[in-house]
């Protein structure tokens, strides 16, 4: 003010000496606001900031971000005095105090604690942290030092242990983001609990971001976070969540990200939107989110993407979805969603991800998704959509991704297909297509999957498959292709290493492979070659290093199997093999000890085959992995291998020449599901130890000479819990059957009918995404008839106990098994009655019980078995009128032959006239109090025929209880007595 009043006084200065004054003093305070910052570095700030830095070191692998660097590199001692310019660091320009710092990505590893030096710096408002490594250090309690901060991110930054209640003292907190701390092995390592996350909620009222995704909580979301009113982003994927999202979060007129994907215990439901909402991002998939979409879901025009895959969604997709035109990702996918896909998805014209597989909609694909031209993602697989593929999807020439597979689309495959040219993945597998692969396919030059597995395509494999040299894996299996393939062909794709031809027509022609370079061929992982006509083993398998999956069945391969498939160096399979199937062959000779080589392996199959010779004694625990021993139909002798790997699931020998007792070792097969020795001719007496094995499914040993009375076992433990099917039948047991003791706390006891699942045998088989396990199978053997059962159901339950010397009457607890679907007890030395109980057996299938000596009555509760469609009870002792019912009707008379005293439909033997009704009884005649309950048949016997048939019926009954014979006599009298009446009226 000074030097301005003394120019303004100095009238006599010049105006160029005036203007060069003006601009100095410009100059000298623009050079001084400039180095401010610089002096106004706080000695105690610069101190702790290097205090701090020395507490860690840089490590490269402590951060993982993209444009990760060591910030803390910039700070030096010497230059203490210019903290505020350190990479990182921001000071308030008018004081000087750090008020921001972000070291995130800096590679910092090392602990931290409450003694930081980092929380001396009491004028942060920011905070940024993330992506380090804090060594799995607490969040200390001191960040309660750090009063002004309004954002703080310790994410990715592996801290762990409980969140501090400290940190709900940061009042001025608007943004916090604790989300994604783990430890070494990507366990969760933070947690918050229940009280101190609703102090934090209650305390922090200005959060605009709240971010704690795979922070463990455990706990409801508190309602309070509703009235969080600055809001705009929740973030609590993956905290176990558990209880009903508050709704009202949902209408939170802030909010614009929402994400609380991976809860699986935590439920809610989408309400009616009243008003349009800022939301941009909703995220519930992974959730019990339920009920269905609002029509009003159009209010939330903000939308661009709505992921909500794998909840429990269901009803119709509300055509107003077509009002979201910002919508960029819609995922939809694992619910129960029916109806029709609207036509007015066509509208969202940002569309690049669209996924409605694994839901319940069926009819046509409408054509206008064509229109879609952004779409990069089309996923509408495993739905009940049916008709032609739309040709109007080859539009869609920016998908990567195509997958319409599990429906029953038919038709050709559109040759429009061919203009998809940034196609990686194409699965049309699992429908009813027809026609030839089109020639177009043959341009989609990025793809690296093609998927056209289970469809009817028939004619040959076009050449220009060949040209997609792109390709990883290639699916061609079980279809009707027909015509030469060229093996050598597939030189041409180096990167292939999944192919599958299995299952159709081919003729695989491996001439050529014999003279061209079998190094040159790709290097497969997995190989499915079976069907293909191929005679001989393909002389390139000795080169094949990495295979891992191999099937060659049902092919015409004859002779020895080549000794350099078990021998040496070059032994193929290789070593590392893991899934091997030659079954259904002509294939001859022994199986050589060096098979044990095969240390890897998995899944074995050589069924089907000619084989014989001795099983190598270490067969069953060459290898720790070992879950499927398939060795079934051949003519194999000896014993089976006394040692067995606990892994195995599945065991088949059935159908040769084995012998002696069952190896003990065997109840160490702990995961064993799946035993089939039938057909054999083993000796010894029943295997009860077997029932130890808590998940033995099956046990089929019929075809044996096992003998024997099977004993009650000396202890009571529950036996074979898990037993479906026991196939005993063609051996020489004895005595009673336990059935109370096999089948006590057994499984069928809870079978219900609607169990759609097929057994399987293992399905974690790797290097075969498509690969979901093998399905257990069957034979069984009935009056000499072998039935195969390709699958079995997880509700079949079958007992075949059939031509033994079982004797003893059938107990009544056998109506306890109610998840039966097939009996027969047939050819044994049973006695006594027919249990009425089996009428519980309400999914009963198949009943037979002929050949034995069982007596009396067939119960007319078995009329009710709704599902019955074989009944044999002949070359019994049974008497009395066969039940009239349904089922019953439809049974001829070989159910009841050789039952003299049967009669009634179908036999010709008539039981005489109807009987009568019974007449109500008069007072008089009622004899309920009498304590006794009378064999109507021969009080009806003695009504129709005279007096002297009913006595001599009731005869039967005089020397067991006499009171009885008085009361028929009693009854008969009155009857006789009513009939003279009525003749009398009518004459």
């Amino acid at each position: 003010m000074g030097l301005s009043l003394s120019l303004w006084d100095g009238r006599m200065l010049s105006a160029p000496v005036i203007l060069f004054v003006f601009h100095f003093f410009v100059f000298a305070n623009s050079l001084n606001s400039l180095q401010q910052p610089s002096s106004f570095c706080h000695d105690d700030e610069s101190l702790a900031l290097l205090q701090f830095k020395q507490s860690f070191v840089i490590d490269e692998f402590a951060s993982v971000g993209e444009g990760a660097y060591p910030r803390v590199l910039s700070w030096k001692p010497a230059a203490a005095k210019e903290c505020c310019s350190w990479d990182g660091v921001e000071c308030d320009e008018k004081t000087g105090h750090i008020i921001s710092l972000d070291l995130s990505s800096s590679y910092l590893s090392g602990s931290i604690d409450s003694n930081s030096t980092l929380f001396h710096l009491v004028h942060l408002q920011r905070l940024n942290l993330a992506d380090n490594d804090f060594n799995q250090s607490q969040i200390p309690i001191t960040i309660r030092n750090l009063p002004v901060l309004h954002y703080l991110n310790l994410s990715g930054s592996f801290f762990s242990g409980q969140i501090p209640s400290e940190i709900s003292q940061l009042s001025k907190l608007s943004s916090l983001d604790l989300s994604s701390n783990t430890d070494s092995t990507g366990e969760r390592s933070l947690m918050l609990n229940q009280s101190n996350l609703k102090r934090l909620v209650q305390n922090l009222t200005s959060l605009e971001k709240l971010h704690l995704s795979s922070v463990l909580i455990s706990a409801p979301v508190p309602d309070s976070v509703a009235n969080l009113p600055f809001l705009t982003s929740l973030l609590l994927e993956y905290c176990d969540l558990r209880g009903h999202f508050p709704v009202s979060i949902l209408k939170l007129q802030s909010l614009k990200f929402l994400n609380v994907e991976s809860n699986p215990d935590l439920f809610g439901f989408l309400p009616a939107f009243e008003q349009t909402s800022p939301l941009m991002s909703l995220r519930v998939s992974r959730t019990r989110f339920s009920g269905s979409l609002p029509f009003s879901i159009k209010k939330l025009d903000s939308l661009n993407e709505l992921v909500a895959s794998r909840c429990n969604f269901s009803g119709l997709l509300p055509s107003s979805l077509g009002n979201l035109r910002q919508l960029v990702y819609l995922d939809l996918s694992n619910n129960t969603l029916s109806g029709s896909i609207p036509a007015s998805l066509a509208t969202l014209s940002q569309l690049s991800h669209l996924s409605l597989d694994n839901n319940h909609f069926s009819g046509y694909i409408p054509s206008s998704l064509g229109n879609l031209i952004q779409l990069t993602t089309l996923s509408l697989a495993t739905n009940q959509l049916t008709g032609p593929i739309p040709s109007s999807l080859g539009k869609l020439i920016q998908l990567t991704e195509l997958d319409l597979s599990g429906n029953d689309f038919g038709g050709y495959i559109p040759s429009s297909i061919g203009n998809l040219n940034q196609l990686v993945r194409l699965s049309l597998s699992s429908n009813q297509l027809t026609g030839p692969i089109p020639s177009s396919v043959g341009n989609l030059s990025n793809l690296i999957e093609l998927d056209f597995f289970s469809n009817h395509l028939h004619s040959s494999v076009p050449e220009s498959l060949f040209n997609l040299t792109n390709l990883v894996t290639l699916y061609l299996d079980s279809n009707r292709l027909s015509g030469k393939v060229n093996f050598s062909m597939f030189q041409k794709l180096q990167n292939l290493l999944i192919l599958y031809l299995s299952g159709n027509k081919l003729e695989l022609l491996l001439e050529e492979t014999r003279h061209t370079n079998a190094t040159t061929f790709p290097n497969f992982i997995t190989l499915g070659l079976g069907s293909c006509n191929i005679t001989e083993f393909p002389s390139f398998l000795r080169y094949q290093k990495n295979l891992r999956w191999l099937d060659l069945a049902e092919n015409g391969m004859h002779g020895q199997v080549p000794r350099w498939m078990w021998n040496g160096s070059l032994l193929i399979p290789s070593p590392s093999i893991e899934y091997y199937v030659v079954s259904d062959n002509k294939l001859s000779g022994q199986v050589l000890p060096l098979i044990c080589n095969l240390t890897s392996l998995k899944y074995l199959d050589l069924s089907n085959n000619n084989l014989s010779g001795m099983l190598p004694q270490c067969l069953g625990k060459f290898s720790k992995n070992l879950r499927v021993l398939h060795l079934g139909n051949n003519s194999f002798e000896g014993h089976l291998p006394e040692a067995y790997t606990s892994s195995l699931i599945m065991i088949d020998v059935g159908n040769n020449k084995l012998q002696g007792i069952l190896p003990r070792s065997l109840a160490n097969c702990l995961m064993l599901e799946f035993l089939v020795i039938s057909n054999n001719e083993f000796s010894d007496v029943f295997p009860f130890w077997l029932g130890t094995l808590p998940g033995l499914r099956l046990l089929a040993m019929h075809h044996n000479g096992f003998h024997g009375v099977i004993r009650k076992p000396e202890k009571n433990p529950d036996y074979f819990l898990q037993l479906h099917i026991l196939d005993l039948s063609f051996n020489n047991f004895s005595g009673n059957f336990p059935f109370e003791y096999i089948f006590s706390g057994n499984a069928i006891k809870g079978i219900t009918s609607d169990q759609f699942t097929y057994l399987k045998t293992t399905a974690d088989v790797v290097y075969d995404p498509s690969y979901h396990g093998g399905y257990f199978s069957f034979t069984m053997t009935s009056k000499g008839v072998n039935r195969f059962y390709p699958k079995i159901r997880e509700d079949f339950a079958v007992i075949d106990i059939s031509s033994n010397n079982f004797e003893a009457e059938i107990p009544e607890f056998i109506g306890d098994l109610t998840g039966l679907r097939l009996l027969n007890m047939s050819n044994n030395i049973l006695t006594g009655l027919i249990p009425s109980s089996l009428g519980k057996l309400k999914l009963l299938e198949s009943l037979d019980l002929s050949q034995n000596k069982l007596s009396g009555e067939i119960p007319r509760q078995l009329a009710q078995i709704s599902f019955l469609a074989k009944f044999n009870v002949s070359h019994n002792n049974l008497s009395g009128l066969i039940p009239r019912g349904s089922q019953f009707a439809t049974f001829d008379s070989t159910s009841y032959e050789g039952n003299l005293g049967l009669c009634g439909d179908p036999l010709p033997k008539k039981c005489g006239n109807d009987a009568p009704p019974l007449p109500p009884p008069t007072e008089e005649d009622d004899d309920s109090d009498s304590g006794i309950e009378l064999d109507w048949k021969f009080v009806l016997a003695g009504s129709v025929s005279g007096m002297l048939v009913g006595v001599v019926l009731a005869d039967a009954l005089l020397t067991r209880r006499r009171e009885y014979f008085l009361e028929i006599v009693g009854i008969l009298i009155r009857l006789t007595k009513r009939k003279r009446k009525n003749r009398a009226w009518k004459d």
